[in-house]
C-alpha cells in the first residue's frame, strides 16, 4: 500500500520541486559563491532567538547536569593503592596536584563568600547590634570608653553575620570538593545536609540568646553586690563568641550522621560510651559557660546531652541506611555476574 501511494506522490509533486528548484537555484549559486557571508548574516538574523533559546534551556541543562553528577558513581582507589602509586606514578602524583589545586579553589570561593556577605551584613549590622543589646535594656546601658571601641564592635557583629550568612555556601563549597568520591547516596545525604546545618547552627545560637543570655547576664551583673558598667566591646565579644560556639556544638548531631553515613563511625559505640560522653559534655559546658554557678551549666549540658542522645538515633538512622545500600550494590554486583 504504501508503494502504491507513493507512485501517484511523486507524479503529482513534479511541478511543484520543479517551481521550488527553479527558484532556489539563484540563492543557492550565490551562497555556494559567498557561503561565509551568508553564514554571518544568518547567525546575526538567528542571534535573538539563539540566546532566548539559551537562556530558556540553561536552567534545565545545569539540572540534568547536576542529577548526573549526583548519581554518578565514583571511581574506587584503595588507599594503599594511591600511597603506592604516588610514589611510581607521575600521573598520580599529578592528580593529587590537581586535587589540591581544587581545594585551594574551593577555599578561595568559600572566603570570597564570606567577605561578600560580611560586606552585605553592613546594611543591617546595626539593628544587629540593637537587637543584640536588648538582653541589658537597649544599647544605651553600654559604655565605651575607647575612641575606638564602636568601630571594633561595628566590625565584630558585622564579621558574626557574615559568617552566619555564608555557612551555607561554604558547607557547599566543601561539599563540591568532597562529591566527586562520594557515592550517589552519600552525595545526596551531605546536599541534604547543607541548609540542616544551617537550621541547626540557628538553633544553637537562638538558645543562646533567648535562653542562656537571660538568665547568664543577671547573675552575671550582681555578682558580689558590684555593679558592673557594660563596656560594648567585652559584652558584645561574649554574646557573639557564646552564640557562635554553641551554634557549632549545636552542628553535632549533624556531624555524626555524616559520619556513620560514611562508616567512620558505628552508632553501638556512641550507645555504649553515653557515660563517658556526658562527663566530657560536663567538662566542655563548664570551659563555654559565662558563670560558673551549676543552673546555667545545666543550661548548657541539657540541651548538649539530648544533642549526644539524638545523635545516637540518627547514627542508627545513617548505619541503617548504609547497611540497605551495600546489600543493595552487591545484590546488583551478584546480578551482573550471573548475568
Amino acid at each position: 500500500m504504501r508503494k502504491f501511494l507513493t507512485g501517484p506522490w511523486r507524479v503529482i509533486a513534479v511541478p511543484f520541486r520543479f517551481i521550488f528548484n527553479l527558484v532556489a537555484f539563484p540563492f543557492r549559486a550565490i551562497y555556494r559563491r559567498f557561503p561565509k557571508f551568508f553564514d554571518r548574516v544568518w547567525r546575526v538574523v538567528t542571534f535573538p532567538f539563539r540566546l532566548i533559546y539559551n537562556i530558556i534551556a540553561f536552567p534545565f541543562l545545569k539540572i540534568q547536569q547536576f542529577n548526573k553528577f549526583l548519581n554518578t558513581e565514583p571511581e574506587e582507589h584503595p588507599i594503599t593503592e594511591v600511597f603506592v602509586e604516588l610514589t611510581n606514578n607521575k600521573d598520580t602524583r599529578q592528580m593529587m596536584w590537581d586535587q589540591v589545586e581544587a581545594l585551594r579553589m574551593h577555599l578561595l570561593r568559600a572566603l570570597l563568600s564570606l567577605i561578600l556577605m560580611v560586606g552585605v551584613s553592613f546594611i543591617f549590622t546595626q539593628k544587629v547590634i540593637n537587637f543584640l543589646a536588648q538582653p541589658v535594656g537597649g544599647i544605651d546601658k553600654l559604655i565605651a570608653i575607647e575612641v575606638t571601641e564602636s568601630v571594633s564592635v561595628f566590625m565584630k557583629v558585622a564579621l558574626f553575620s557574615g559568617i552566619a550568612l555564608a555557612i551555607p555556601y561554604i558547607a557547599f563549597e566543601l561539599w563540591l570538593f568532597a562529591a566527586p568520591g562520594l557515592r550517589p547516596y552519600e552525595r545526596k545525604m551531605g546536599l541534604i545536609g547543607i541548609p540542616l546545618a544551617s537550621i541547626f547552627f540557628i538553633g544553637g545560637a537562638a538558645f543562646t540568646f533567648y535562653l542562656m543570655l537571660p538568665t547568664a547576664l543577671p547573675f552575671l551583673n550582681s555578682f558580689m553586690n558590684i555593679k558592673t558598667e557594660l563596656r560594648p566591646q567585652s559584652y558584645f565579644s561574649f554574646v557573639t563568641g557564646l552564640m557562635f560556639w554553641i551554634g557549632v556544638f549545636f552542628e553535632f548531631p549533624l556531624v555524626i550522621y555524616v559520619l556513620s553515613a560514611l562508616g567512620f563511625i558505628k552508632p553501638q559505640i556512641l550507645a555504649q560510651q553515653w557515660r563517658l560522653a556526658i562527663v566530657i559534655i560536663a567538662a566542655v559546658a563548664a570551659i563555654i559557660t559565662p558563670t560558673i554557678d551549676p543552673v546555667n551549666q545545666g543550661l548548657v549540658m541539657a540541651p548538649m546531652i539530648l544533642l549526644y542522645f539524638l545523635s545516637i538515633g540518627l547514627s542508627y538512622i545513617a548505619h541503617a541506611g548504609r547497611k540497605r545500600n551495600q546489600a543493595e550494590e552487591q545484590k546488583k554486583a551478584d546480578e551482573a555476574e550471573t548475568g
